[in-house]
């Protein structure tokens, strides 16, 4: 009897902290908004990069699945028509194609009738203008990826200047509480920038190896068309 009364007189004892420790959980939990609010100067220019790098991933991204898109069988037609002797239909169907395959290809059958040497040329100059235009805004992501985590860090270190000046002012003994809220205030940047530039390095990457697949679709159609002007039905 005495041991079930223990048990009663404790049990409300056991609740009463659980619930105490919850409520203190409760209010020691920091939103993802309370978080980015917190932390300081850096992160207005930071929201500004990740917004950039998401327009110029996205923008690039529907550009370059765009520019791949070469219609089927579009080498074989043109080498029909060019062999037929049918120029204007090889000029119609790059025009209708609109990928920077096709317009390189236009340009040389455009130049059909010239010197074999000034057909290369022609279509090596259209060639580095599409890489050019395939390219346009990479760099500015690729500094995107290493500019945010740089800008964090200095954010951090912002930060932690102003949470030790902040704990160098307080009178009498500096509570554990002042220290570690002036700390955690300050790694948000850190945090974000790394947030903002790891995706940012990897959507560079892999633009990078899309633009390196059309090239490389550049330069086949580019060669297949010269060998068929060398080719002795022409």
């Amino acid at each position: 009897m005495t041991s079930l009364l223990l048990q009663i007189t404790t049990t409300p004892v056991d609740t009463t902290t659980a619930i105490a420790e919850g409520a203190e959980a409760a209010e020691t939990t920091v939103s993802l908004l309370d978080l980015a609010m917190n932390g300081g100067w850096a992160m207005f220019p930071l929201a500004l990069l990740s917004l950039a790098a998401l327009y110029i991933f996205f923008e690039r991204y529907l550009t370059l699945k765009k520019a791949a898109k070469n219609p089927e069988g579009f080498n074989d037609r043109i080498k029909s028509m060019v062999l037929a002797g049918d120029i204007n239909g090889a000029k119609m169907l790059c025009a209708q194609a609109n990928t920077p395959v096709s317009r390189m290809i236009s340009k040389g059958v455009s130049r059909i009738g010239s010197p074999l040497k000034n057909i290369e040329t022609s279509i090596e100059n259209v060639g580095k203008i599409e890489i050019s235009r395939l390219e346009r805004n990479l760099s500015a992501l690729a500094t995107i990826a290493g500019a945010a985590p740089m800008l964090g860090f200095l954010g951090t270190v912002t930060g932690m200047i102003g949470a030790f000046i902040a704990i160098a002012q307080a009178e009498g003994s500096v509570s554990p509480k002042l220290l570690s809220s002036g700390i955690y205030e300050a790694m948000v940047t850190t945090a974000t920038g790394l947030i903002i530039g790891l995706p940012a390095y990897v959507g560079y990457n892999y633009l990078v190896s899309k633009i390196d697949s059309i090239v490389h679709s550049m330069e086949y159609s580019s060669i297949e068309f010269l060998d068929l002007l060398q080719e002795p039905q022409l």
